[in-house]
């Protein structure tokens, strides 16, 4: 049995938990019940109505926020030549070709937040395929981070790119912002993944499509949202 700090039995006092809140509201209650003294992210999570086992029911996709999340992202570049002096001057924080793959190889580490490869380099990435998609970050012609418009790729993701999917308890979960975001920018980084959601409902997936979704600031309560 948790036992909860009594920062977070003040927060429960200030909503209802089982009350269902405009994304406004909920806005402010994130604030009002945070009980962190540092930045927060700002997450949100949804239970959908799919069967994970089923591939005609699974959620993927990615979407830009309109105002990043908050977070510096670091950006690895599979790439040799003039995309890789492409990359290189488009911000990227670390570019490569066979030496970086062979490093990453030997080590077995890849600390970067996102990857982006040319097309002509993936067929060199197989030894480190694993290592790259455990992080999540295994460059993806779908994700349009496999490409030879590597500026706009590495644009995209500082401009607040994530990609996101269902894990196997039909469940999302994705950091949208911090709470040191003004209620504007929240509201929009909430409303627009909320959209995608809704738009990426898989054609196999019959009866209620989004049964809860709650956002919630680190370590703070979840607050439900009104499910539109």
């Amino acid at each position: 049995m948790s036992i909860k700090s009594k920062r977070m039995k003040d927060a429960f006092t200030k909503f209802d938990k089982e009350t269902r809140y405009s994304i406004e509201d909920a806005v402010k209650l994130l604030r009002d019940t945070t009980t962190v003294k540092f930045d927060p992210s700002v997450e949100m999570h949804f239970n959908l109505g799919i069967d994970p086992r089923k591939s005609d029911q699974l959620v993927r996709g990615n979407v830009v926020l309109p105002h990043g999340t908050g977070k510096k992202v670091s950006i690895v570049v599979f790439a040799d030549g003039e995309l890789a002096q492409e990359a290189t001057k488009a911000g990227a924080d670390i570019v490569g070709a066979d030496e970086l793959i062979a490093e990453i190889k030997k080590t077995g580490n890849a600390p970067y937040d996102a990857a982006i490869a040319s097309p002509d380099m993936m067929k060199k990435l197989g030894p480190i395929a694993r290592t790259l998609g455990v992080k999540g970050i295994m460059p993806n012609p779908k994700k349009e981070t496999v490409t030879t418009n590597i500026t706009k790729a590495i644009e995209d993701i500082r401009k607040g790119k994530i990609d996101f999917r269902n894990d196997d308890t039909s469940n999302i979960h994705q950091v949208i912002g911090k709470l040191s975001f003004d209620d504007k920018k929240l509201i929009e980084n909430i409303q627009t993944f909320i959209d995608t959601i809704k738009k990426v409902k898989p054609s196999g997936s019959k009866g209620i499509y989004i049964k809860n979704m709650v956002v919630t600031s680190s370590m703070g309560p979840s607050i439900k949202l009104i499910i539109a």
